[in-house]
Parts: C-alpha cells; sequence; structure tokens
C-alpha cells in the first residue's frame, strides 16, 4: 500500500476483509476497514456541504466568489457578519466598523491620534484579514514595510 494517495489509500483499506478480529493482524485489518469508510463517508459528506456553501452564496452574492481570495467559506463568514438586514449596513464605513477594522479616535490633551477599532465580529475580521493577506498589491507593500 506504500506509494498510494490517500483516496486511493482509504479505498484499499475499505476493501479489507469484514473478518471478525482473531489476532493482532486481522484486529488491525478490521479497524483499519471501519476507520477507511467512515474517512470515505465523512469525506463525501464534506464535499456535499461545501457544495451546498457555495451554491448558497452564488445565489446571495454571485459576484463575490470572483474576487481575489475570497472563497466559499470566507464568502460564507462575511454574510453572516452582514446578517439578516443588510439594510443597516448604510456605507462600508457601517461594514467596517461592524468588522472591527475602522479607526477609532484615540486623544489625549493636543494628542490625536488613530487605532483600529478593538470590537466588531472578530470572524469577520480574521476574514478580512485573509483576504487581504492574499491581494497582491497588498503583500507588495507590507514586503516592503518590513
Amino acid at each position: 500500500m506504500a506509494g498510494l494517495s490517500n483516496p486511493k489509500l482509504f479505498r484499499r483499506c475499505a476493501e479489507l476483509p469484514a473478518t471478525a478480529p482473531a489476532d493482532a493482524m486481522s484486529a488491525a485489518a478490521y479497524t483499519l476497514r471501519l476507520l477507511a469508510s467512515r474517512i470515505i463517508a465523512l469525506t463525501a459528506e464534506i464535499d456535499d456541504l461545501d457544495q451546498h456553501i457555495t451554491d448558497t452564496v452564488r445565489v446571495h452574492t454571485p459576484g463575490l466568489l470572483d474576487r481575489q481570495g475570497v472563497g466559499p467559506d470566507t464568502a460564507a463568514a462575511l454574510l453572516l457578519a452582514a446578517g439578516d438586514n443588510p439594510q443597516r449596513l448604510a456605507s462600508e464605513a457601517a461594514f467596517a466598523a461592524l468588522c472591527g477594522v475602522s479607526p477609532t479616535e484615540m486623544s489625549s490633551g493636543k494628542t490625536q491620534r488613530r487605532r483600529l477599532n478593538r470590537g466588531g465580529d472578530r470572524q469577520a475580521n480574521s476574514v478580512l484579514y485573509t483576504i487581504v493577506g492574499t491581494d497582491p498589491p497588498t503583500e507588495c507593500g507590507c514586503s516592503k514595510g518590513k
């Protein structure tokens, strides 16, 4: 079985004989068969759910998946952050505040500074960080600063 890819290895293990374990080798083969069958079934379920998420995102925001760095999971997280009532997000600034990426005043006396908002939806913030990290102009700018 050496040299097989994972899917082929799982299929081969799932085809092992279903005899009752009598010794250590047959017990190992029996266990491998059960685990491989479970992995195959769970992989099929994951693929089905991934397709369902992709289809749902395409229905609600057709162009979102065409953007650089936005996959089905990131798009779904952004849709969940926007919620059931997208009318409450009247501007990009409102969405930035919701995601915790808007600037907030941090002033003291004559000194006026801004820092990023620490509030907001942390999952949406993480998704935006992932999207920005895959944007080539942003990557170029980040690498120059280091």
